[in-house]
């Protein structure tokens, strides 16, 4: 790919794919660690559906700029790293 827009596209999408298995992995790690109805265990699983929630809107955007904010949303490839 030599598209630099794409590029960091892919790059920010992969950062926040990890990022949210963090998350995700920590919310596990609260499961086994923190009482029953725990307002931490209880906050960190909100924060990390929100996270993953606006990672997804803000990706999306950011896919249709990445492509040059094309008249319609078809013409962007579904695969970038094709």
């Amino acid at each position: 790919m030599s598209n630099p827009l794409l590029q960091a596209y892919l790059e920010v999408e992969m950062a926040m794919e990890r990022f949210t298995l963090v998350l995700h992995d920590h919310v596990d790690h609260l499961r086994a660690t923190e009482p029953t109805g725990s307002d931490k265990l209880h906050r960190m699983a909100n924060g990390t559906k929100a996270m993953r929630d606006s990672a997804s809107i803000y990706l999306s955007y950011a896919k249709y700029v990445a492509h040059g904010m094309p008249a319609s949303e078809e013409l962007i490839e579904d695969d970038l790293q094709g």
